[in-house]
């Protein structure tokens, strides 16, 4: 009896503990929750154990990635076009009399479409047709000569046709990588073309009697037609908008050109909101430093760019950048070149070995009313001028 009585007050015992630690547990959660979620606690909701957050955040993040890495990954060039077709179109202008072809991209939800300013440049009338071939007259929303970029805008009822493409990182791309453009060569709807990124921040002369600067070259087969479609990688990100061809022949002779999508992201938003985009100018012209103007200079190696002319008015002539002489002059390949100037060999931390390196800096990172700081060589002496940059006032070759 004794011993009954004995296992019975160790039963009570063990139960009791068993029950307070329950209840301390439970305490201790509520606890918790009443000092992170006074919801839950409103509530009553208590939980028994409480996860580490550390853990739930780390699990998290590696789906995330998991996530992301599955979403991205490189494309077969089949996987490519069935990827990016539904969002690539062609653009049919009227000008006058004539007619022409080009492509574009769906830029977004909204029906604004990425092309060429020069495919839409003084058209009459413009016609966006999708893949499937249904066409939408289009308005012109903004354009920049240059960069030769515009916007046309469609108003689509269905709005699962605008698949908008998205913008990759210009700046991560590499010579030799390969991708691939989408256009309507010649009016051939829904062409591909592939081949690899032959150099990068290339200068890109125009008709118009400017440059643009910070330009993709590319052996993928670009012809007419194909202006203002994408250049895209093997993810499907556009890297670049097709925009024009070295040749002699007016076809394509293994050099391209694409401007490029960081460009794009840039100038694009302004477009759409603004209608046009102000880009920064300096107010000089002149030309790189050559071995021979290195040596009537008295420099120790041919870089920068020498000041020839600086324009009336402008922020360098406020700033008082200096031009050339005629006082002094050399002839280099029968061409007269006025001696004098500042010799550009800076801007802020930026190294200047030619006109290229001041025009991309003021592409990418400026905008009009920044303040630079131009380092130039000024009678054999070092000296730094700060520059207040104005809007370029119409098209001339000047950064």
């Amino acid at each position: 009896m004794n011993k009954l009585i004995l296992g019975g007050i160790i039963i009570v015992i063990v139960i009791a503990s068993a029950l307070l630690y329950y209840n301390y547990n439970i305490i201790n959660v509520s606890h918790s929750n009443n000092a992170t979620s006074s919801n839950n606690s409103s509530k009553g909701v208590v939980e028994a154990k409480e996860p580490s957050q550390g853990q739930d955040l780390s699990s998290i993040t590696q789906k995330q990635q998991q996530q992301g890495e599955e979403e991205r990954r490189l494309l077969t060039l089949p996987e490519l076009f069935s990827k990016v077709e539904q969002s690539v179109v062609q653009i049919t202008v009227q000008k006058g009399n004539a007619r022409g072809v080009g492509s574009g991209f769906v830029y977004d939800k909204q029906g604004h479409i990425v092309t060429n300013y020069h495919v839409v440049e003084g058209a009459s009338k413009v016609t966006v047709t999708f893949l499937d071939g249904t066409s939408y007259r289009a308005s012109i929303v903004g354009s920049d000569p240059y960069t030769d970029l515009a916007i046309v805008k469609v108003d689509v009822s269905d709005s699962s046709k605008l698949v908008p493409l998205p913008l990759a990182d210009s700046s991560m791309l590499r010579v030799g990588e390969q991708v691939a453009a989408i256009g309507n060569p010649f009016g051939l709807s829904g062409s591909m073309t592939a081949g690899i990124v032959s150099q990068l921040g290339r200068m890109l002369e125009t008709a118009n009697g400017f440059s643009i600067p910070d330009v993709i070259q590319t052996d993928a087969a670009i012809n007419p037609g194909n202006s203002g479609g994408p250049l895209l990688n093997m993810y499907g990100e556009v890297v670049g908008v097709n925009t024009a061809i070295a040749s002699r022949t007016g076809e394509f002779a293994g050099i391209g050109f694409a401007i490029p999508s960081n460009t794009v992201k840039k100038i694009v938003p302004v477009l759409i909101s603004e209608h046009r985009y102000r880009h920064p100018w300096l107010g000089v012209s002149g030309i790189d430093v050559t071995p021979e103007i290195a040596e009537a200079l008295g420099l120790k190696e041919a870089r920068g760019f020498l000041v020839i002319d600086v324009v009336a008015d402008s922020p360098a002539a406020k700033a008082g950048v200096k031009g050339g002489s005629n006082a002094k002059v050399i002839s280099i390949d029968n061409r007269i070149i006025k001696l004098g100037g500042d010799v550009i060999v800076g801007v802020d931390d930026i190294q200047v070995r030619r006109i290229s390196d001041i025009l991309i800096y003021l592409q990418r990172e400026k905008s009009v009313n920044d303040t630079i700081t131009l380092h130039v060589i000024r009678d054999g002496k070092e000296i730094s001028i700060d520059v207040v940059l104005g809007e370029r006032p119409n098209i001339l070759e000047t950064p």
